[in-house]
């Protein structure tokens, strides 16, 4: 079996404001596995950011200043290979360093993925997921920009917090849209390409066609023509 890896990227502030809504209305990654080089981590190494059962009702300020929330970053560190930088053990390297081995894993298992899309590219993600795959879904996906993170009405100064706590996130989306794009024109010129050349094949076959026609005809005039002769 051929096994292909994809995902899909959404832009990071959408992301962590979704992130936090469904926090706050109860949900938890308490059944999430965070193994790492075959162990979990330690309740030093990570830390929860609330007591009790679960962080239901946290304000957006509560949730932006848990300096252990797994909500920032989560792309970048989903995507990256957590063993390069020691997995929860933030001891092992510099932050700084261990920040750009995280991105760098992050786009390089990104770029080697053979197919990842972008939620604000609905239609166009369809379009790479088909000639990708060739396989064509049923009805075309339809682009919704109205999510529970778009009905969260935020100021200038918490968007650059948001930003802030999401940095490489916000690097790896830059990177991964140029990338998509990059990907999307590739294939329509391909698809372009295919096209002509299909064009150019059946104007070939088609000036074939003419030309035997012709030549039956002139053979047919000339045999008419050889016949009558005889009769007279």
């Amino acid at each position: 079996r051929n096994f292909y890896y994809i995902t899909i990227l959404r832009d990071p502030v959408s992301r962590y404001l979704s992130e936090w809504r469904h926090v706050q209305r109860g949900a938890t990654w308490k059944a999430s596995l965070h193994v790492c080089d075959g162990r979990s981590p330690t309740t030093e190494e990570l830390p929860s950011c609330y007591t009790g059962d679960d962080w239901s009702g946290c304000s957006l300020q509560e949730f932006m200043d848990c300096p252990y929330n797994l909500a920032n970053n989560r792309q970048v560190r989903m995507l990256s290979d957590l063993s390069l930088v020691g997995c929860y053990n933030l001891s092992v390297m510099p932050e700084e360093q261990r920040n750009k081995v995280l991105l760098d894993s992050a786009k390089e298992n990104l770029k080697r993925m053979a197919f990842f899309g972008l939620t604000e590219f609905q239609r166009k993600t369809q379009y790479l997921f088909e000639k990708t795959f060739n396989m064509n879904f049923i009805s075309p996906f339809t682009q919704y920009n109205s999510t529970r993170a778009s009905s969260v009405e935020i100021d200038e100064q918490t968007q650059e917090r948001i930003e802030a706590l999401n940095f490489l996130d916000m690097e790896l989306y830059d990177y991964a849209k140029d990338l998509f794009l990059q990907r999307y024109q590739y294939m329509r010129q391909k698809e372009h390409q295919e096209a002509r050349r299909k064009r150019q094949e059946q104007r070939k076959i088609l000036r074939a066609k003419q030309a035997h026609l012709r030549e039956q005809g002139e053979n047919s005039s000339s045999t008419d023509y050889i016949g009558n002769v005889e009769r007279w």
